[in-house]
């Protein structure tokens, strides 16, 4: 079956080219240029994947990822500008999975595309038939059921973007075991995304505050300062 795109702009030009190029790669594609209407629509039928503008009337990206992202934990890509260094990162702390800057090549962004959905595939266990499934992993009071892209800790659920569950897993795999923030990006990211160390920073101060809304006294990931991040053995 077909993975449906969601894209969402106000610029009509962009909503023609995108859906245009997607659709030749064998993508559903729904386009929006009214970020009001696509809150409702993308919440009565979910897509697999949304891009989302920032710079929108009535409502921002950064608010309908924020309301969306209260009723499900759909993969996002943000489109900035090219001069918005604060969007971008704001857009990463919120827990966007990646993001493009305008102007860009419709052939990047469907490299990206392809990318987050692909790491969303390897977070939720899908192998090929011949393939086990990849047995849940608990570290103490964390839970990690990758087949089901499921993490819990102290039995509470922790909803993650597809990006921050396969960095905490990265990290909890070898506990005590220190991992740089290059080795975080190529778990994470495809050879052929460029993302810098502020990507990886914003994830981890994102799946801190997840789990810190369900216990407040988390502080399993540990950082060493200069050096990258470690899960802190039991």
């Amino acid at each position: 079956m077909s993975q449906t795109i969601a894209l969402v702009d106000d610029d009509r030009n962009i909503l023609t080219s995108v859906s245009m190029a997607l659709e030749a790669e064998g993508y559903n594609v729904t386009c929006y240029s009214d970020s009001v209407e696509a809150l409702k629509a993308i919440a009565e039928t979910p897509p697999d994947l949304a891009v989302l503008d920032i710079k929108m009337p009535k409502m921002d990206g950064m608010e309908l990822l924020t309301r969306l992202r209260r009723e499900q934990d759909l993969p996002v890509i943000f489109l900035t500008s090219l001069t918005d260094e604060t969007d971008e990162a704001l857009g990463l702390r919120m827990g966007a999975d990646d993001y493009i800057t305008k102007p860009f090549s419709l052939r990047l962004l469907t490299e990206r595309i392809r990318a987050v959905l692909r790491r969303m595939e390897l977070a939720s266990g899908m192998r090929d038939e011949d393939e086990d499934d990849e047995p849940l992993m608990a570290r103490g009071l964390l839970a990690l059921d990758p087949a089901r892209h499921r993490c819990t800790w102290k039995g509470l659920d922790v909803t993650l973007t597809v990006t921050e569950f396969l960095i905490l897993k990265a990290l909890a795999v070898r506990p005590g075991h220190v991992k740089s923030r290059d080795q975080l990006l190529d778990t994470a990211y495809d050879d052929n995304i460029y993302v810098d160390d502020r990507t990886i920073d914003s994830h981890i101060k994102r799946i801190r505050k997840k789990f810190r809304s369900v216990d407040d006294g988390f502080a399993q990931i540990e950082t060493l300062y200069g050096v990258g991040y470690r899960y802190k053995e039991a």
